[in-house]
């Protein structure tokens, strides 16, 4: 059971998106922005109707970014790899980065309440948090078993703060249901069976959520695509150990040396021979140290850096676009 689960959650492909933050106490919304980590792309309201606006096409840019995604994928189905589409959508398509991820908004506001202004976002896919008052807990018990939210902290307590962040920090690294659904539909079945397994669950988490902002799976060639916060890519090729004989007649078809073809026997060293051949890179194959994946001994893992000059097109810095975001102040229009 707990296998099926990991198998579920394991963001096939993630993103970073923004938070917006709605509380009309002005201090508390403040004491967010100086404590909330600086990689959160952040928006602050002190006022339900310029939070409301910024909300209004939400579902709209949801549904046009999930188009995008589906006509990448519907192109490979009809022969187009999809490494190179992918990396032509995270350099053309930098709206991406400014979808609303979460919302987390108080309850008792003057006028109105936060649950009348998440009833508001019944279309948008994103994540809903609610702060609550002292007495406010019930009415969120109902709420959450309703559906209008995905979570609610008590506001008083005092160590909100850090709940508050790690809360986010969770939503920044849980799969999304959608867009979950839409990328298995690439990966075949056995690649599936061995995302499935605890261990690999763990070790590719842990090594997306520490390098990447941005990732997604692909099964042709099995591996991840990520994208750090500086803009530069990486490709984490998967192969597993029952295939390393193919990865090795893979490689001497295109040219790989007699030792290099011992080490991939060896399970050494891998050979991106599949991303030269999707990329049109020129030179020779480009391999790089193995490791295992997981304590099954079922997979290996290899990190190849794409250079700039390997791109499609170049690929704006997440790092680049916080920053032009400017300082985290509150929009009270």
């Amino acid at each position: 059971r707990s296998i099926f689960f990991m198998a579920l959650t394991i963001p096939l492909y993630r993103r970073s998106g923004c938070t917006l933050f709605l509380d009309d106490d002005h201090n508390y919304l403040e004491m967010l922005g100086m404590v909330v980590p600086t990689h959160f792309q952040m928006e602050l309201y002190s006022r339900p109707s310029a939070f409301t606006e910024r909300m209004q096409d939400e579902p709209a840019r949801w549904e046009a970014d999930a188009a995008h995604h589906l006509h990448i994928i519907e192109r490979w189905r009809l022969g187009q790899p999809l490494m190179p589409q992918v990396l032509r959508y995270w350099a053309s398509h930098t709206a991406r980065n400014q979808l609303a991820q979460t919302c987390v908004v108080y309850f008792a506001m003057p006028g109105t309440d936060g649950l009348k202004v998440l009833t508001t976002l019944l279309d948008w896919p994103g994540t809903r948090i609610l702060l609550t008052g002292q007495a406010d807990d019930q009415i969120a018990v109902q709420a959450f078993n309703g559906g209008l939210i995905d979570q609610f902290l008590p506001k008083q307590q005092p160590d909100i703060t850090g709940r508050l962040v790690s809360a986010l920090i969770r939503v920044a690294h849980t799969a999304h249901p959608r867009l979950n659904t839409l990328w298995r539909a690439v990966l075949q079945p056995a690649q599936l069976s061995l995302l499935q397994v605890p261990s690999v669950v763990r070790d590719l988490q842990a090594y997306s959520q520490k390098r990447w902002v941005e990732h997604v799976f692909l099964g042709e060639p099995f591996g991840v695509l990520g994208l750090t916060s500086q803009g530069q890519c990486e490709w984490l090729q998967l192969e597993p150990t029952a295939g390393l004989a193919d990865l090795r007649d893979l490689a001497s078809s295109a040219g790989v040396g007699l030792e290099l073809m011992r080490d991939i026997d060896k399970g050494l060293r891998l050979p991106a021979v599949e991303m030269h051949q999707h990329l049109n890179l020129r030179g020779p194959i480009r391999t790089a140290p193995a490791f295992a994946v997981g304590d099954d001994g079922l997979l290996l893992g290899a990190v190849f850096t794409l250079e700039d000059s390997d791109l499609p097109q170049p690929i704006y810095p997440y790092h680049n676009f916080l920053e032009v975001q400017g300082s985290r102040s509150i929009q009270d229009a």
